[in-house]
Formats: C-alpha cells, sequence, structure tokens
C-alpha cells in the first residue's frame, strides 16, 4: 500500500464483543465479521497523520466463515484484516459495484502478495 511508517491497530473480539460494537458505532444489530475505524478521518486526524485507525475482527465469525468456506481461520482471518485495511485506505464495497469490484481487486491483489511471503 505504500505505506512504511503507518500504524494501525488490531483488535480480536468474540461475536458478543463485535455484536456490542457493531450496534454501538455503526447503529447495526447482530455481530458482524470485521469493523474499521479510520483515524485519517474527521476533526482529529492530523494529530497522528501515520495511524491509519483500528481494524476489529469477530475470531468467532472468522471461524465459522473459513468452516463454510472450507479453509482456515488463519486465511479466513487474513481476509478480514485486508478487507478492514482496505476499508481505512478509503476502500468501500458497500457505495457501488464498481468500487466493490475495485475492492475485491484489490483485495486478491494483496492476498496473493502476502500468500508468497507467508
Amino acid at each position: 500500500m505504500d505505506c512504511s511508517d503507518a500504524e494501525l491497530s488490531i483488535l480480536i473480539v468474540d461475536d458478543l464483543q463485535m455484536e456490542v460494537l457493531n450496534r454501538e458505532y455503526l447503529d447495526r444489530s447482530g455481530t458482524t465479521n470485521v469493523i474499521s475505524f479510520s483515524m485519517q478521518e474527521g476533526e482529529f486526524s492530523n494529530i497522528t497523520p501515520q495511524l491509519l485507525g483500528d481494524v476489529v475482527i469477530s475470531i468467532e465469525t472468522a471461524y465459522k466463515e473459513g468452516e463454510v468456506a472450507g479453509i482456515s481461520t488463519e486465511e479466513r482471518f487474513t481476509q478480514l484484516l485486508v478487507h478492514g485495511i482496505l476499508h481505512l485506505f478509503g476502500y468501500d464495497h458497500e457505495n457501488s459495484k464498481e468500487e466493490a469490484d475495485k475492492m475485491e481487486k484489490k483485495s486478491n491483489e494483496l492476498l496473493d502478495v502476502l500468500s508468497v511471503k507467508c
């Protein structure tokens, strides 16, 4: 992503904790697999410009989704982490199919790079 000095935090939670965050911050009911909180937006974004934000992943949901997809929890976790990081860089799959396709393409590129290095 050409951002060698960037920082982010990763929080691994269970479904119950994710449900609370989803309701409190996104006004959505139920759990979800990943939520990103950008520190590059808003009135305080200039305080620590190298801080991208937070990526929160439900390990329970990652496990369940991995089982359904026939992949390991680690692989699904990596997919969710990349997805969350892309959101921190402004990618969004909810606005249009074009944006969703762009995000999926970038995600696949990054996952390919990671599979070579892992």
